[in-house]
């Protein structure tokens, strides 16, 4: 099967996983202690339910636990909303994660592209809104985008739910990098003026937990929960992602932290990879999309340093790159090796 994520450790040499965007900071104590005592539970089921989790969430986002799901990460709540609406026609933004195709071509109907452009770094315009028309079922949007790491101006976001509103458009709305910018960018407050609006976030970003596969799913709309949630299946939440999930309540030092620490990091990065002659796109996520002729994959891999080849991407061409923002430590020994490349 052909390689369309990051993170392909498992069939390469690696020592610096630059390919995947997760929280530099690590996985918090709290959390890895919640998971720890989870093995004491594995002879039990889950709470099919989630109850303790659904708590935990709702008080963390000041939301109705009634509004939420959750799932085996955010790509089985992707695949869960296709099946749910069954859209004939789709709208993508691209470039974009690949899992928005992935789900919308599992219902068969037709997917439309929004293309982005390089002059605009990759931004979304209120253009995009001559696209979403009558007979539009869905709309899929990243705030902010990857790979790009671009945001989506409020203004901007609010004209495109409003009109998709009026045109009977589902959104699905991915924000599963928005812990890493400004809190008040989230839509979990609009949530209840739009019934058309499914917001889907994770864990795994922002708490550095990609192997537990926790997801969730916010929407007002309870008859397009009801639908979703029938694509579900039974106890698709471990009780290690239960008690990791619970465990994250209260950490919003955490985030902070994480926040000024990121945003500290990129800045060195950008600057960095700016100076090294690269065209760098200013993104606001945990990393960073970059252009350059020089075949920086496998000259890496070589040096046992995994980056993000992003030609595969829709939208993107051969020479763009994405690199996760790490520890600065980490962060040296990246910018060194390609200092190195760069004089050969």
């Amino acid at each position: 099967m052909k390689v369309i994520h990051g993170g392909d450790i498992y069939s390469n040499q690696i020592k610096y996983d630059f390919s995947v965007n997760i929280n530099p900071l690590g996985v918090p104590e709290k959390v890895k202690a919640a998971l720890h005592e989870a093995v004491n539970d594995c002879s039990n089921y889950p709470d099919i339910s989630s109850e303790k989790l659904a708590d935990a969430v709702s008080e963390m986002l000041s939301v109705s636990k009634d509004h939420l799901l959750f799932g085996n990460g955010a790509s089985e709540l992707f695949m869960a909303v296709i099946h749910a609406i069954r859209p004939e026609k789709t709208v993508i933004p691209i470039p974009s994660f690949y899992g928005y195709e992935h789900a919308a071509k599992a219902n068969g109907g037709e997917i439309i592209y929004y293309e982005t452009k390089d002059c605009n770094d990759f931004g979304i315009k209120e253009n995009i809104l001559s696209i979403l028309t009558d007979d539009v079922d869905l709309l899929f949007l990243a705030n902010p985008n990857n790979p790009t790491g671009t945001l989506i101006g409020r203004e901007c976001l609010l004209k495109i739910l409003k009109h998709c509103l009026m045109k009977n458009i589902y959104v699905v709305l991915d924000e599963c990098f928005i812990e890493f910018c400004d809190k008040g960018l989230s839509m979990t407050k609009e949530i209840d003026s739009f019934p058309n609006l499914i917001i889907i976030m994770a864990f795994t970003k922002i708490y550095s937990i990609p192997g537990v596969r926790l997801g969730y799913l916010i929407s007002s709309n309870t008859s397009i929960l009801n639908a979703i949630n029938n694509q579900l299946p039974e106890w698709n939440i471990s009780v290690f992602a239960e008690r990791a999930g619970s465990a994250c309540r209260g950490l919003n030092g955490f985030i902070d932290e994480t926040i000024k620490y990121v945003d500290t990091e990129r800045r060195y990065m950008n600057d960095n990879l700016l100076k090294l002659g690269f065209k760098v796109i200013p993104g606001k996520a945990n990393f960073l999309l970059f252009y350059t002729d020089q075949p920086l994959y496998d000259q890496l891999l070589d040096k046992e340093i995994l980056i993000r080849d992003c030609s595969n991407f829709r939208g993107l061409s051969k020479g763009y790159y994405r690199i996760a923002i790490k520890t600065r430590k980490e962060n040296e020994i990246l910018l060194k090796a390609i200092g190195e490349l760069n004089h050969i």
